[in-house]
């Protein structure tokens, strides 16, 4: 693998993702709130929320696409990232089309299918989330070798000294020093 797009030592992709993550999510429950306590102002600040989270989805998106060239092929690591990028762009497309169906309103206030497309989005970024979380965790995709409790600093580190190792970090065995 060619590795994932960093920027002093760590990759962009996950650090760009958590802005429209929390902005869709945050427009769901915000509608939510509109809804209950019939604050319509409520309802603009979604629509703005919505606005955003798509230009960081697509931002996070293009970094995304290039982690996942790298990703060598025929791995479960390159079908688990398809499915994640491909689930990632149908929740964009749901809130765009939310975000549009609102545009209409000056009030910004979605009528059912508007603020169930939101849902779905926001149901479907679950589970994206977890095939995200699959590639790092499970699969190792853009952990740095040597990856490790004491590993030295990102910023202060020269990649290439760090020894290559098979999963990324030691296992601890039973026997040893204790440390």
């Amino acid at each position: 693998m060619n590795g994932p797009v960093k920027i002093f030592g760590h990759p962009i992709h996950p650090m760009l993702i958590v802005f429209p993550l929390g902005l869709l999510g945050t427009a769901v429950i915000f509608d939510l709130i509109a809804q209950f306590t019939g604050n319509q102002g409520l309802y603009g600040v979604s629509y703005w929320m919505i606005a955003a989270g798509l230009v960081g989805g697509l931002l996070a998106a293009i970094f995304g696409f290039m982690d996942w060239l790298g990703i060598r092929s025929n791995t479960r690591a390159k079908s688990v990232g398809g499915y994640h990028g491909l689930g990632n762009l149908v929740i964009v497309i749901l809130f765009a089309l939310s975000w549009w169906m609102r545009s209409n309103d000056p009030n910004r206030v979605p009528d059912g299918i508007a603020f169930t497309l939101s849902l779905l989005g926001f149901g479907l970024s679950l589970v994206t989330g977890w095939l995200g979380g699959e590639l790092v965790y499970r699969l190792g995709i853009a952990v740095d070798n040597g990856a490790n409790e004491n590993a030295p600093n990102a910023l202060t580190t020269d990649e290439s000294a760090i020894p290559a190792q098979s999963a990324g970090r030691k296992k601890q065995t039973g026997g040893g020093s204790g440390d």
